[in-house]
């Protein structure tokens, strides 16, 4: 799955439209994004243009583009990348903010011991027609694909070789929402399937722990395992991680900007669904 992208740079300063042309022809090039899509999105967005030494630094750590990382253990299988740079994450974060529409009122609530309570963090779902899901009691209908939606689905179907029908979007306004221990082992998913969670802003640490070590009764010590999830970054949940281990998402009072995960997954069924990523 390793893709490589180079980039030929002049010493010379440039106009902030040159540079401006200079990252579009560069995600052109390299399959990533539609060029009226980005073109597009580059209007009253100058604090995109990076310096020429912030741009070649961004270059060293992007040179070998997809390049996946393996993370394993026992009956744990993920890949991980950073699957769009800087320049491209800054401006899919800002149209996401932009687009998604997240539940309110009873439908941003969660039914605790027979009483609501409100979720730590913003919900959405989106998705093919018809497709639905259910949390907590709550029935929550797919709303029709947007354009960010769509560009970054599609990317994610390049990266992996997977296809994906529905995608959870959570909003975490800081390191105070969070999300607790849980598995996707929903009966409706395909189990064929991967999870494919795509990070937007703020690095948060993801924690995976194996179901015979949680809790004080826990039957084994095994480690957790942490990953830092970075901005623009994929992370593909294979199978059989979510048939053993638990991951949340902690609480980290030092992160104090938002980030936005998206988490998509082929639906098979219509049956019941619980909380995710």
């Amino acid at each position: 799955m390793d893709k490589f992208v180079t980039k030929t740079r002049k010493k010379t300063l440039e106009s902030p439209d040159e540079k401006k042309n200079k990252i579009v022809e560069v995600a052109c090039q390299s399959g990533q994004v539609k060029r009226r899509w980005l073109e597009s999105n580059f209007k009253d967005n100058a604090s995109l243009f990076a310096t020429e030494e912030d741009e070649e630094e961004e270059d060293k750590d992007f040179a070998h583009a997809l390049s996946w990382k393996k993370i394993e253990a026992e009956g744990l299988d993920c890949d991980y990348t950073l699957l769009f740079r800087k320049s491209e994450a800054d401006i899919i974060l800002k149209e996401l903010e932009q687009e998604v529409e997240y539940f309110s009122g009873d439908l941003a609530k969660v039914h605790v011991f027979g009483k609501l309570h409100n979720i730590p963090r913003r919900q959405a779902t989106y998705g093919d027609p018809g497709l639905k899901y259910t949390f907590s009691g709550l029935q929550l209908s797919a709303r029709p694909w947007t354009p960010t939606l769509v560009m970054i689905r599609d990317r994610v179907t390049e990266a992996t070789g997977h296809s994906f029908n529905f995608v959870l979007i959570n909003r975490y306004k800081d390191g105070n929402d969070h999300i607790g221990e849980h598995r996707d082992d929903e009966r409706e998913l395909d189990s064929a399937s991967p999870i494919a969670s795509v990070s937007f802003g703020a690095s948060r640490e993801f924690v995976f722990r194996h179901c015979s070590s949680r809790g004080k009764k826990a039957s084994r010590k095994i480690e957790p395992v942490r990953i830092e999830l970075q901005h623009g970054s994929l992370l593909l949940m294979n199978w059989p991680t979510n048939v053993y281990w638990y991951h949340s998402l902690p609480v980290r009072k030092k992160v104090l900007l938002p980030r936005v995960n998206l988490t998509f997954r082929k639906i098979v069924g219509l049956k019941k669904t619980q909380k995710t990523s």
